[in-house]
């Protein structure tokens, strides 16, 4: 069995990846982290106390999840990188910077940094490629929403679309919306003289986030030192 560690365990998208990994006869959950003035450490998730000790943590662990924040993501990844654990990471709003450091990691141990790590989304990815080698003269937009709690704006997947377009296309405009309880939607619109097409991907619960998670999770464990997606994850 794979021993898990959550970062970022009492959160939105670390509760449900707990839950799955509970739920999964593959895997185990060895730890499950917070923030040291979290009002959640302390408490017990199915027998595991919820800590702080993220160090104390991944040593009885496989392979670590992290969900939280930019600041505690690199923290965990030099942690990771000492003992020599691979690591995934779900965290948006990286800075190029926290980028590089996570790419410098990943010569010495195995990454999966992932924007998105929804099926649907990296099916998004891979067609937002092929339809902008088809369709090179037309204009590009990208729209994205989600909820009103989300720090980050543009989102992760976007910056990520928009990445990929950058190669085909000289402008790419984004758009943010920030409403409501929104889970998640990118539409990606090519519009040319006298019709648009539009690829849109709608979340309609971050559990989909989490089951991605976990199917990098198995498929990270006893990879050679690398930074990998989850195109890589699914074979896209």
């Amino acid at each position: 069995m794979i021993k898990i560690v959550v970062c970022g365990a009492a959160g939105k998208m670390g509760k449900m990846v707990i839950s799955r990994i509970l739920a999964d006869k593959e895997l185990v959950l060895s730890g499950a982290i917070e923030w040291r003035e979290h009002h959640a450490v302390g408490q017990q998730i199915d027998e595991i106390n919820i800590t702080d000790n993220f160090s104390e943590a991944l040593k009885l662990s496989d392979v670590a999840i992290d969900f939280t924040n930019m600041d505690a993501t690199l923290f965990h990844l030099d942690i990771a990188k000492k003992q020599k654990k691979p690591i995934i990471i779900g965290t948006t709003g990286i800075t190029d910077e926290g980028v590089e450091r996570i790419k410098n990691a990943s010569t010495e141990i195995p990454i999966i940094l992932a924007a998105n790590m929804s099926v649907g989304v990296n099916l998004l990815f891979k067609l937002v490629e092929e339809v902008a080698v088809a369709i090179p003269g037309y204009d590009v937009e990208i729209v994205e929403a989600h909820h009103n709690q989300k720090k980050d704006a543009p989102s992760g997947t976007a910056i990520k679309i928009a990445e990929i377009l950058k190669t085909y296309k000289k402008k790419i405009v984004i758009h943010s919306i920030r409403a409501g309880d929104i889970v998640g939607e990118h539409t990606v619109i090519f519009a040319g003289n006298g019709e648009r097409l539009e690829l849109i991907h709608r979340a309609h619960t971050r559990d989909t986030f989490a089951a991605g998670a976990v199917k990098a999770a198995k498929w990270l464990f006893g990879k050679k030192p690398g930074l990998y997606t989850m195109r890589d994850v699914l074979g896209l």
